[in-house]
């Protein structure tokens, strides 16, 4: 029967199976669910959300899987073993976190524990991210990189790290920071260890693609490398020569410039040793997608190829290369952040309120009262009934200006524009309707079809929460927490509560091959409904901004443990901001302005538009309201 909806239909729809790689599903209640370890072990979201709503927290709600990040590091060096294994290559893979990709303490820590049998490593990109990664990097077999651009006190820092006994690479990104690091060197009679990064003539593609090539921003051309070289030469450290660093891209979609690049980079490393460089590694830098929206495919927010062959590709590319030039294998770096945590993480989002074109209080219509216009515009149902679908349209588009003209001019009552608008949309939608499913669509009735999608409202801010969206376009799975086992009735789009016209989404990943301008969604029933946004876990943290003062969101950090009544408990709860937090952050004092509130409230007691207690009790709810989450409390009257 058409009534009959399962939570198969709805994986098919929502495409849950494709992007969800084994770690998400629809069980059998029609709830989210999440499998950390890809196993029997199964978190009902909406668990997660009513556990964190009886300790007090409210949505938006951040939540991380932790074993998730467990699973990612295992499943990444797992598969470069493989592949080392089956082709005999004869070194190693060691794998390193770039931290800019995520710099929460608790993501990186989770990651360095998990990683210790694997000796992951960390990368740093600026001066603050190698003051953290040198603090938490205990672990002397893994690699320490430095990359991004480097003045004195970044140089000596590093130096300071070798000191240490870690193994510290500055990797060289401009020849002036070459010259600063051997002086440096010198003064402190320290042996560095020194990677150079060159400029691969094949570029990437997908939306990162001007971060490789001639063009790109970072490392040295072939010129610059050989006056590297002699620089290096003169003052007796070629031998400290320890790494090729190379970067393809960030979300690298096709696996074919993944194996242009490898093969481009592999020939600068050899050619190197052959110079007499006892080069021990070659960093691939990142690029390592991530299947958002599960096509498989090419597209930006795709990848068309799997781990397992990423790092064959990788790894036969560059033991071919070694191979034909003769030289030893080199060990393989990779910086593969998004791979690791873009799957932990995911928003869970309250839907307060939906808005709609048409109506169920439409004026009540009076024809004789309300004037030829009215009278007109409900003719066009004769032409909708009778099948004349792109006639009707045109009709009630030109009735509708009319109408618009009549009402600046002053000749249309307010009664009479409301009646004339609540016919339109109610015509349109049903000619709308006619056109579902059809190939063919005229492009006006195609604008029509988006002016009529309903916008559920949610509580929450795009430009916090999903900062790639608005700047980039980027993807991300969208999924109802709950009712998956009910048919979605309506095409939605998404607007957050902050004042800006840009606090939306209307790009969704679903069960085909191209992006929907709609999502599926249910009818509200009075009770919570739930949105997931899920593989958010790299750069959005902390690329988010304060758009309208809206904080840092609550946050939990789930782990599974079997001893639990229900498989899993939350580990950690973090308050998100409070609106006194975001004040102090944009450098308001909260005092001041209590204190200013206070004066204000004073001045109108003593004009006695204000009672005493009246404006004590406004005080109080100020104060009260400064130590308030950012967000709206949908749970207060």
């Amino acid at each position: 029967m058409e009534d009959q909806w399962g939570i198969a239909d709805s994986d098919g729809l929502y495409g849950v199976s494709r992007w969800g790689s084994g770690y998400f599903k629809i069980d059998e209640s029609g709830s989210m669910a999440v499998l950390p370890h890809k196993d029997e072990t199964e978190i009902r979201i909406l668990d997660v959300i009513e556990e964190a709503k009886a300790r007090g927290l409210r949505l938006p709600l951040h939540i991380r899987f932790q074993d998730i990040l467990q699973n990612r590091v295992r499943q990444i060096n797992e598969a470069f073993a493989s592949a080392i294994a089956e082709s005999g290559y004869g070194n190693r893979y060691r794998g390193v976190f770039p931290v800019k990709v995520n710099q929460m303490r608790e993501v990186v820590e989770t990651l360095l524990e998990a990683g210790e049998e694997f000796s992951l490593g960390l990368e740093a990109g600026s001066k603050p991210e190698l003051l953290l990664a040198l603090a938490l990097h205990t672990d002397y077999e893994s690699l320490l990189i430095c990359n991004g651009y480097k003045d004195e006190e970044f140089l000596r820092t590093a130096i300071a790290g070798r000191k240490l006994g870690k193994k510290v690479i500055v990797v060289i990104e401009k020849l002036e920071e070459l010259r600063s690091l051997v002086a440096i060197a010198a003064e402190l009679a320290v042996k560095p260890c020194i990677g150079v990064r060159v400029k691969l003539a094949n570029r990437s593609s997908g939306k990162w693609a001007t971060s490789s090539g001639d063009n790109a921003k970072f490392g040295l051309s072939t010129v610059e490398l050989l006056e590297a070289l002699s620089i290096l030469d003169k003052a007796g450290l070629k031998d400290c020569l320890k790494l090729l660093h190379f970067h393809i891209g960030s979300q690298i979609p096709e696996i074919q410039v993944v194996t242009r690049c490898i093969r481009e980079g592999a020939r600068f490393y050899a050619k190197l040793v052959k110079m007499g460089c006892s080069l021990e590694y070659v960093d691939i830098g990142g690029g390592l997608g991530v299947d958002y929206d599960g096509t498989r495919s090419a597209a930006s927010s795709s990848t068309n190829y799997s781990l397992r062959e990423y790092a064959v590709d990788i790894v036969s590319g560059l033991k071919d290369v070694c191979d034909e030039e003769g030289v030893p294998p080199p060990c393989i770096v990779s910086e593969s952040g998004r791979a690791l945590v873009a799957h932990h993480s995911m928003i869970a989002v309250e839907v307060i309120g939906k808005i709609c074109k048409e109506t169920t209080n439409r004026p009540r219509l009076q024809p004789e009262k309300d004037g030829k216009i009215v009278r007109e515009v409900m003719a066009v149902w004769d032409t909708v009934e009778a099948g004349h679908y792109d006639e009707a349209f045109h009709d009630l588009a030109y009735l509708k200006q009319q109408a618009m003209s009549l009402f600046d001019l002053g000749y249309l009552d307010l009664e009479t524009k409301a009646a004339v608008d609540a016919l339109y949309w109610e015509i349109a939608a049903d000619v709308a309707k006619h056109y579902e499913g059809k190939t063919r669509i005229p492009e006006d009735i195609r604008e029509l079809t988006d002016s009529l999608k309903d916008q559920y409202l949610l509580n929450f801010s795009v430009f916090r929460a999903l900062p790639d969206f608005w700047a980039l376009g980027q993807l991300f799975p969208a999924v109802p927490v709950q009712r998956l086992d009910e048919r979605p009735k309506f095409k939605g789009t998404i607007v957050d509560i902050t004042c800006d016209s840009d606090g939306r989404v209307d790009r969704f990943i679903g069960g085909g091959e191209e992006p929907n301008d709609y999502l599926p969604l249910h009818e509200l029933n009075g009770r919570p409904y739930y949105l997931g946004f899920f593989l958010t876990g790299a750069y959005q943290d902390t690329l988010g901004d304060m758009h309208n003062l809206f904080g840092r969101m609550h946050e939990v950090h789930v782990r599974v443990d079997p001893d639990e009544e229900k498989g899993w408990y939350i580990d950690e709860e973090i308050q998100g901001d409070t609106v006194e937090e975001v004040l102090v952050q944009n450098e308001y004092v909260p005092a001041e302005l209590v204190r200013s509130m206070r004066q204000q409230i004073d001045r109108a007691i003593k004009q006695d538009t204000l009672k005493p207690g009246e404006g004590m009790r406004m005080l109080a709810e100020y104060e009260k309201s400064l130590k308030r989450y950012t967000y709206l409390d949908v749970g207060r009257s």
